[in-house]
């Protein structure tokens, strides 16, 4: 893909998304040993690359997780109001009050469906200088945070279903849910 700005022109590398069925997305991701090597500069730039592909053609895509790329490391990024890169997140403490919500996924962009996620969670992980954060997230970037890190784990969102029931397609979703969901922008 390729971006016309200022006058100069940016080649996206945009990677392909890991559709539902291939079973890398079902494998554990290895630690990043170095955040600050340019190897995970250059998958984070291709990452953020994808996202914005995929935000641009389908209004979907608040974060995407590297195995969906095919990189097998704990390499998540967000993109809420501006990119976030998170290396080697882990989910420290949970709450035990949960919250149903609609759910979707870059790697089954045609199937909704209502899962169960804790109300907030702790984090940790690196930034791109190595350095070691935690913080607390709760309501939508809770779930959030909770549907990219379970990727790194080999757990899809589909693992989480409340009930079969609540499975639609993308179609039906827009029409019925949408609105009051974490995609209604």
């Amino acid at each position: 893909m390729i971006l016309i700005f200022n006058g100069g022109v940016k080649t996206l590398a945009v990677r392909e998304v890991l559709q539902l069925g291939n079973p890398l997305l079902r494998e554990a991701c290895s630690t990043v040993k170095d955040p600050c090597s340019s190897e995970i500069a250059a998958v984070l730039a291709d990452m953020q690359d994808t996202l914005t592909h995929w935000r641009e053609t389908t209004t979907y895509g608040r974060g995407i997780a590297a195995p969906q790329i095919g990189v097998m490391k704990r390499i998540v990024l967000l993109n809420i109001n501006h990119p976030w890169p998170l290396i080697n997140p882990t989910i420290t403490e949970r709450s035990p009050e949960t919250m149903i919500v609609w759910d979707a996924c870059l790697s089954f962009l045609c199937i909704f469906a209502q899962v169960t996620r804790n109300s907030w969670v702790k984090v940790r992980y690196q930034d791109t200088t190595g350095t070691w954060h935690e913080i607390k997230a709760e309501g939508l970037l809770s779930e959030l945070l909770q549907h990219e890190i379970d990727h790194l784990d080999g757990i899809l969102a589909l693992d989480h279903m409340t009930d079969i029931r609540t499975l639609c397609t993308r179609e039906e979703f827009e029409k019925r849910y949408r609105a009051e969901s974490p995609y209604r922008q």
